[in-house]
């Protein structure tokens, strides 16, 4: 037995499958690259374990919108065509949230729409319908099982009550206006502090540059009223804060969809931690896909996935989901018992 113990010890060795190697902060992989149409926008995570993006197409194109489902690892699975679209304007479809059910919750800009999309029977339901004007853009959960819209065009938050089929023009602010069409774009409740966190890509009210974004905390009032919007941070000229995610730690990471092509953390204030890169404009992350107009920053385990749009560009090759390591856990989006449509 004693000749034999080292001729074992030396097959499990070979055997033993290699120690993964541990990820720095920052470390940038290709998640998945994105069919066509591309662009995508936030991506989701979902509560059954799959990965869920949608797509925006300009006015130039006359294909219609897909939403695409991913397992956790960036195998893509399934793709779904989205109905009613009008294909000559620009339109896109944003995976922004989910029922608790698990149906994905759209927001559709051509129509302007609420829809959901039920992932086992590949079936869509039109929910609302916004009134003329209005781009939907993010989705939050919020107090009383409501759904809370920002929109991209104008100055308003909507809410959706529950039970019922037609929006609310919750808050409506000039803070919230955006410069040179550039809006309001994320936002995330926080049940624990009774607040909503909005990022603008563009401050329009006077308060800043019009080129300087905001990353706002909006309280909400016992009688379920906004309260006072309060400026946590101002970004950069250009950096058009967008999609964000945010971790255990209490950090923000925004992702900046203009000209600096970065990542930017910051504490729950709303003090500036780090930006990745640190050199603006390349989007050089290390990965073999650069930044280029990163438009959301998803958790999914330590990790955040960055929907790489290539809005400006329209390069196909830069058009994915990346995979950024960033040390810690996620906080999971609020999501109610009353969270249905």
């Amino acid at each position: 037995m004693r000749r034999l113990l080292p001729v074992l010890v030396a097959a499990l060795l070979v055997a033993a499958p290699a120690a993964a190697v541990p990820r720095e902060k920052w470390d940038t992989q290709v998640f998945s690259l994105v069919p066509a149409p591309g662009y995508p926008a936030y991506v989701h995570v979902h509560t059954n374990g799959r990965v869920y993006a949608g797509t925006y197409i300009s006015s130039g194109s006359t294909v219609p919108s897909r939403v695409f489902e991913w397992t956790k690892d960036g195998a893509l699975l399934r793709s779904w065509r989205v109905p009613g679209q009008h294909l000559d304007e620009d339109h896109g479809v944003q995976v922004a949230n989910q029922t608790r059910r698990g149906r994905l919750v759209l927001l559709e800009t051509s129509t302007r729409s609420v829809l959901t999309l039920d992932v086992t029977t590949g079936r869509f339901r039109r929910v609302a319908t916004f009134p003329e004007g209005a781009i939907p853009n993010y989705a939050s959960w919020g107090p009383g099982g409501a759904l809370y819209v920002t929109d991209y065009g104008q100055g308003v938050i909507w809410r959706l009550p529950h039970g019922s089929h037609t929006p609310q023009r919750w808050l409506e602010s000039p803070a919230l206006a955006g410069a040179i069409e550039f809006g309001t774009t994320g936002i995330r409740y926080r049940p624990g502090r009774h607040d909503f966190l909005i990022t603008q890509q563009t401050v329009s009210d006077g308060s800043d540059l019009p080129t300087n974004g905001a990353l706002y905390r909006l309280p909400v009032r016992d009688d379920g009223s906004p309260g006072e919007l309060e400026t946590l941070w101002t970004s950069q000229p250009g950096d058009l804060p967008d999609g964000f995610g945010i971790g255990r730690s209490g950090h923000l990471y925004v992702a900046l969809a203009g000209l600096s092509n970065q990542l930017v953390e910051l504490t729950a204030a709303g003090e500036e931690v780090a930006r990745f890169p640190d050199a603006p404009l390349t989007g050089d992350n290390g990965s073999p896909i650069p930044f280029d107009t990163p438009c959301s920053a998803t958790f999914l385990g330590k990790r955040v996935l960055v929907a790489n749009q290539s809005a400006v560009e329209g390069d196909r090759t830069h058009q994915a989901i990346l995979d950024v390591y960033v040390g810690e856990a996620g906080r999971a989006p609020y999501l109610p018992r009353r969270a249905t449509l």
